[in-house]
């Protein structure tokens, strides 16, 4: 049997709030809220649930897309005021990479949740 993730918990002071973050940011909807939970479908195999908590330490999510999706996240954020960079060591210096050849860039969201997105998986050096 294949192992495949199927949802995960993301944490949040305004749960509505960051999943509308993350499915602007990938051009998803978030649905409506499920029990404690303001879900995000990734795919069909993926959803991100998100919950109010009040402490919690900002996690880092990754995620391999395409060009198309990359280019169309890429004029989102060009509009906008949301940090995001090259890479850690650079910080929110509103660039992109191209680790593993292909082009890839860190959003932060309201929580301070680290997504990354990438064409290419990057290459560890």
């Amino acid at each position: 049997m294949t192992i495949t993730l199927n949802h995960t918990i993301v944490p949040a002071r305004d749960k509505r709030r960051s999943a509308e973050f993350l499915a602007w940011l990938l051009g998803l909807t978030a649905g409506e809220q499920t029990g404690p939970f303001v879900p995000v479908r990734i795919n069909g195999e993926l959803t991100f649930d998100f919950d109010d908590e009040d402490e919690f330490h900002a996690g880092h999510y990754a995620f391999l897309v395409d060009d198309a999706l990359f280019d169309a996240l890429l004029e989102r954020l060009s509009g906008d005021t949301v940090p995001y960079g090259s890479g850690p060591e650079h910080g929110w210096d509103r660039s992109i990479n191209h680790l593993g050849g292909g082009r890839g860039v860190y959003v932060q969201d309201p929580d301070g949740h680290s997504y990354e997105l990438f064409t290419a998986v990057p290459v560890d050096g």
